[in-house]
C-alpha cells in the first residue's frame, strides 16, 4: 500500500485512497482476527481436547474462522483490488491490462467466495504482479 501511494504522490483521489486505506486495513485485520480465533481454538484443543470437541465450541470456532478467512478477508481484498485498480486507471500508474485484469479477478473473488476453495489464491497473485511489474519500473528509471 506504501509503495502505491508513494506512486500516486499528488495525483491521489481522496475518496478512492480512503477506501484503498480502508479495505488494506481491514483485510489485515481480518486475517489477524481469524488468526486470533484458531490460535484460541488450538490452545483450547491442547488443554481439553474431549470437553471442547463435545461442548460444540470447536464446532462454532471452525466455522467462525472460516468465515473470517474466506469470507470477509477475501471481501475486504476484492474492495482493495478495485479501489486499486481505478486508482491506476485513473492515475496510470500501471498500465490499463493490469488494471483490467485486477477489476475480473476481483469480481471473480467477490462472487465466486465458497463455492471455489482456491479463488483466495487470485489476491495473492495478483499483488505478486504488481509488486513485481512497479520492482521493474523503479529498477528501469534508476539506470
Amino acid at each position: 500500500m506504501g509503495v502505491i501511494r508513494d506512486h500516486l504522490g499528488e495525483y491521489e483521489d481522496r475518496f478512492f485512497a480512503t477506501v484503498f486505506l480502508g479495505s488494506g486495513l481491514l483485510f489485515v485485520a481480518m486475517i489477524f482476527t481469524g488468526a486470533a480465533e484458531l490460535g484460541g481454538i488450538i490452545t483450547v484443543l491442547g488443554h481439553e481436547p474431549a470437553a471442547l470437541i463435545q461442548s460444540g465450541s470447536y464446532d462454532f470456532g471452525r466455522a467462525e474462522a472460516y468465515q473470517t478467512f474466506n469470507m470477509y478477508a477475501a471481501k475486504m481484498a476484492g474492495v482493495f483490488m478495485m479501489a486499486t485498480c481505478t486508482i491506476a486507471l485513473q492515475t496510470q500508474i500501471l498500465p490499463r491490462w493490469i488494471a483490467l485484469l485486477g477489476y475480473a479477478l476481483a469480481l471473480i473473488l467477490l462472487l465466486s467466495i465458497g463455492k471455489i476453495e482456491w479463488v483466495f489464491m487470485l489476491f495473492p497473485l495478483w499483488v505478486l504482479l504488481i509488486s513485481g511489474y512497479m520492482l521493474v519500473e523503479d529498477i528501469r528509471g534508476t539506470l
